[in-house]
């Protein structure tokens, strides 16, 4: 059975001057999927191919999952779209919720993408679909591609955004994404095989609330989107490094 991988691209939150926003590249021999696309996308590749010793660039994806618009989660969406047109002369997915589907090229990307110029200076108005092929994720159904199944909850946070749980065969992997503290959503995680849960301050989840969880589920949790005074060495729940390996 092939192992389901994962290299953590980024562990920060929004304002972290010591790490990247948080971002996932999980992979199956050689498909991979990215989940959330912060800017700087390319440099992040490249500094965890380093790492962890799995080359990975824009061309190792053919779909992201996008869990919500907030910048540091999808900022790096327009360059990400660029290269694949320009250089890599393909057409990636973009796998998101309905709710933040609808506005990712309205309320994000068309102001700096729905124009080009041709090589005369001619102006082209561009849509979205001549970018990438946006697929709607369901709460009800799971969406299967590259051999994943993903499966979406809504989470409590400012704008709509959703957790993920991806599965091959038999492994599964969970994320959080931003959210509140919410143990129907942790319950709901739990049946991975590694969760994957964020912790953070205000509208986030208090790390205390985590580090009152059962051993057991403790002991399949890893953290992310931790702040820069995350005492990382005393947390009783191991926080994701970048650019590290991580195998279910």
């Amino acid at each position: 059975m092939t192992q389901l991988t994962v290299i953590p691209l980024g562990v920060g939150d929004a304002f972290s001057a010591l790490y990247y926003s948080s971002c996932l590249a999980v992979g199956a021999g050689d498909d991979w999927l990215l989940i959330d696309c912060p800017h700087p996308i390319r440099k992040m590749l490249k500094e965890s191919s380093e790492t962890s010793g799995v080359k990975l660039d824009v061309g190792s994806f053919s779909a992201i999952a996008l869990t919500h618009l907030h910048a540091d989660h999808a900022s790096g969406l327009e360059g990400f779209f660029y290269f694949s047109r320009f250089v890599l002369k393909r057409q990636p997915t973009l796998l998101a919720h309905r709710d933040a589907l609808e506005r990712v090229w309205p309320d994000h990307l068309a102001a700096g993408m729905d124009c080009l110029m041709d090589l005369e200076h001619q102006p082209k108005k561009m849509a979205a679909n001549e970018y990438f092929e946006a697929v709607a994720l369901s709460e009800t159904q799971p969406h299967e591609i590259d051999g994943f199944a993903i499966e979406c909850r809504k989470t409590i946070h400012h704008v709509p955004t959703t957790a993920f749980r991806i599965r091959l065969g038999d492994k599964c992997i969970a994320y959080s994404a931003d959210t509140a503290f919410d143990m129907e959503l942790i319950h709901w995680l739990a049946e991975a095989d590694l969760v994957i849960h964020e912790t953070n301050y205000g509208v986030h989840t208090p790390y205390e609330k985590l580090a009152e969880l059962p051993p057991e589920l403790r002991a399949k949790m890893r953290l992310i989107h931790y702040p820069d005074s995350f005492n990382l060495e005393t947390s009783v729940i191991e926080p994701l490094r970048q650019g590290v390996i991580y195998e279910v």
